[in-house]
């Protein structure tokens, strides 16, 4: 865990553009963005989470006029409605 010092100097750094996120996740999910960072080539697990905010909201807006990407979706959305618990 970083020491107060060193969070200090983040949050004084960063205050402007990013927010601090703790959360405690699965190990599914912790395997799961290191998997996507290593297979995207991604610098670790934080921007895995960024990556794949990156990637919903591209679906989200492209379902906005494309009937598979509709579609894609809600199957995405349905599947993990139904195994929700697998990942909270």
């Amino acid at each position: 865990m970083a020491t107060a010092k060193s969070q200090h100097r983040w949050r004084a750094k960063n205050k402007f553009v990013k927010t601090q996120l703790n959360v405690m996740a699965r190990r599914l999910v912790h395997e799961d963005l290191s998997e996507i960072a290593t297979e995207q080539n991604l610098r670790g697990k934080g921007e895995a989470v960024g990556f794949a905010s990156f990637v919903t909201k591209g679906l989200m807006q492209y379902a906005e006029h494309n009937k598979e990407a509709e579609r894609l979706l809600e199957l995405f959305a349905d599947s993990y409605r139904r195994d929700r618990d697998l990942y909270e």
